[in-house]
């Protein structure tokens, strides 16, 4: 093991360390929703029908969340920082790929695969962020990454359906591709070696199986409670993005297409709340910052019920700051609070609770809009988050001090 003991606000490597992740971030997550706004031009195009031409965005997140255990078994042996790299150069050159393909099934494969590659980013970046920061700060610091997450699946929604508006979908994917080299470019410049990890091929006493690692996470309240919180307020916030646009292009509101276009635009709510979320996690503790972002989740969508756009727009900021604050309270809260030779597993068993709260519940969801309309939708939604504060409140009392 070696003695550093982590880098502290005010270094110059701490503040590479944390401009690096922000664009590892972006360079991530503009690619996994880089489809997601040009979905009826794809369906047009291949051609085939909106489902399936949906199928390009949960390709990517399936192939993530199947790839975040294996890459986290990857970065054991080879390091953080070496896995992070492999996985986001294969990532940009899948994604360079994708937009010359004609036929509906190697999109998807193409997809598929990328998705695996980007993988790598949110299997490692916690544990490394966790490994190199002193661990007074590691909350601060995910919240920096988170705002990088943001501010990529910001990008991704909108330059690409911006761009293809005018030149196709073709153009719009590849012009997010392009931006993702520019941010991953800026990652690898930037992002410092690991000096807290040492590669398990080089460690002088084997650590315990990637099994053993698995069930040590599996078996601790603490980490199951953390991984809910993923699972349920990931699995709303999804949901939500996927039908409000359904529900406000119907009456009283009829909003035009490229209106609602711009309600992704509250996702720098959550570029704002994440970082800000960490600096308080710091000073008050992880739980109550935690509570507070879920409670403000809840709020936005309770004004969410209410049919004016005011509302509906000033509810979905404060839904989007919320989640994106919980989020990285609880992403950056899972590495640290497992056990040392487990880290990178927790940080992927978060992230695969949270992209299977994606999948399950951004499709569930949806039948209960379908069938019982966006009241019964949000009720849904609020039982969700209130179902994710009161595990917070029974399991993560008890480690819940700034330090830890």
């Amino acid at each position: 093991m070696t003695d550093f003991t982590g880098h502290v606000p005010g270094g110059r490597e701490y503040r590479r360390l944390l401009v690096g992740l922000f664009f590892g971030g972006v360079a991530t997550f503009a690619q996994l929703y880089a489809t997601q706004a040009v979905l009826p031009m794809i369906g047009a195009d291949v051609p085939t029908s909106p489902s399936a031409a949906a199928l390009t965005v949960s390709a990517s997140t399936l192939g993530l969340a199947a790839a975040v255990i294996p890459w986290s078994i990857v970065a054991d042996r080879i390091g953080r920082v070496p896995a992070m790299t492999i996985g986001l150069i294969a990532a940009t050159i899948l994604g360079g790929v994708t937009p010359l393909a004609h036929d509906l099934g190697i999109l998807l494969a193409l997809r598929l695969l990328e998705g695996v590659a980007l993988g790598a980013v949110p299997a490692v970046a916690l544990a490394y962020l966790s490994e190199e920061v002193d661990a007074r700060y590691v909350a601060a610091a995910a919240g920096s990454y988170i705002a990088g997450t943001t501010v990529g699946g910001l990008s991704g929604r909108v330059v690409s359906g911006w761009v293809a508006e005018a030149f196709g979908w073709r153009w719009g994917v590849a012009s997010v591709v392009l931006l993702c080299v520019i941010a991953a470019v800026l990652f690898l410049t930037l992002v410092p070696a690991s000096r807290g990890f040492v590669p398990g091929r080089l460690r002088t006493t084997p650590g315990p199986s990637v099994r053993r690692r698995l069930l040590l996470n599996l078996r601790s309240p603490v980490q199951l409670a953390l991984y809910a919180q993923g699972f349920l307020l990931m699995g709303a916030f999804v949901a939500v993005y996927n039908y409000l646009g359904f529900h406000v292009i119907e009456p009283p509101f009829s909003l035009a297409p490229s209106v609602v276009t711009l309600l992704f635009l509250a996702y720098l709510a959550g570029t704002v709340s994440s970082p800000r979320a960490g600096v308080l996690a710091v000073r008050h503790g992880r739980l109550p910052v935690l509570l507070v972002c879920c409670v403000v989740m809840s709020a936005g969508a309770a004004l969410m019920f209410v049919s004016a756009v005011v509302s509906v727009v000033v509810g979905l900021v404060a839904f989007t700051a919320g989640f994106f604050g919980a989020h990285a309270v609880a992403s950056g809260w899972t590495p640290v609070a497992a056990d040392g030779e487990a880290r990178a597993q927790a940080s992927s068993l978060y992230y695969l609770g949270y992209y299977a709260g994606s999948s399950l519940f951004g499709w569930a969801l949806g039948i209960v809009f379908g069938t019982a309309g966006w009241g019964w939708f949000l009720g849904a939604v609020l039982a969700m988050c209130s179902l994710a504060m009161a595990l917070a409140g029974w399991a993560l009392r008890r480690s819940s001090s700034p330090s830890q």
